[in-house]
């Protein structure tokens, strides 16, 4: 028999530049927040949340799988 409530854990997997990964348990907040959480300069990283783009007021949580991009910078 299931219980009348199951609580589900929302976790929000992140995909950092060096391809480790973090998973991570929070509510809601912006990229620019998760950036500042983990100590990344957002002017030198692109973000996508569940495969497409997205900028940095963007909202995040959730199941959200979030990859983050280091830019290459050259001439």
């Amino acid at each position: 028999m299931l219980p009348a409530f199951q609580s589900f854990h929302q976790t929000m997997k992140v995909i950092l530049p060096d391809q480790g990964v973090r998973v991570m348990e929070q509510g809601q907040g912006t990229v620019g927040d998760l950036l500042h959480e983990i100590g990344i300069n957002p002017l030198e990283v692109i973000v996508s949340r569940n495969g497409k783009l997205v900028p940095e007021q963007a909202a995040i949580g959730g199941n959200d799988e979030i990859r983050i991009i280091r830019i290459a910078h050259g001439g």
